[in-house]
């Protein structure tokens, strides 16, 4: 298969705690700031709580605390991303992550996103660690992190 010059992927790079990490484009549904956050009860470290968003209950992550690369402050002037659930669950259809920078639009050619082998073991919730020229980023199993909110904030199917 070949692709034109011009091929890009389109991501969006957000900061959870020391690593930078890289989320598909098409998975965005939303980036805010200064959103409201309800705690919710009984719930592990990395859920932080949960977003009203357009009339839905939005889970809210903290991937650095999920992964263990840090602690993630929730202050007033947080800034969120809303991504679109590909699991297929009709009643929790978006979850939110907590980010410390405002999310970064980037496009990255094709052939310009390698993959970084250099780690035997990857952090929870990571799929794999991609290079952007002299910089990485992480790239998050999005399937897993769906699967531990499942696990752990469970909706009434």
């Amino acid at each position: 298969m070949s692709y034109a010059s011009n091929d890009e992927i389109r991501g969006v790079l957000i900061q959870a705690g020391h690593e930078r990490v890289l989320l598909p484009n098409a998975t965005v549904a939303e980036m805010m700031s200064k959103v409201a956050v309800q705690t919710v009860p009984d719930a592990p470290g990395w859920l932080v709580g949960q977003i009203a968003w357009h009339g839905w209950d939005v889970p809210l992550l903290s991937f650095a605390r999920l992964s263990g690369l840090g602690d993630e402050p929730v202050t007033s002037n947080n800034k969120v991303v809303v991504l679109k659930a590909l699991g297929g669950n009709a009643k929790r259809p978006y979850f939110a992550l907590l980010t410390q920078t405002f999310p970064q639009l980037i496009s990255v050619p094709r052939d310009g996103l390698l993959a970084d082998a250099s780690e035997e073991t990857l952090p929870q919730g990571v799929h794999m660690r991609v290079l952007l020229g002299e910089q990485s980023a992480l790239l998050p199993d999005l399937d897993a992190l769906e699967a531990a909110l499942d696990e752990a904030y469970p909706v009434a199917g």
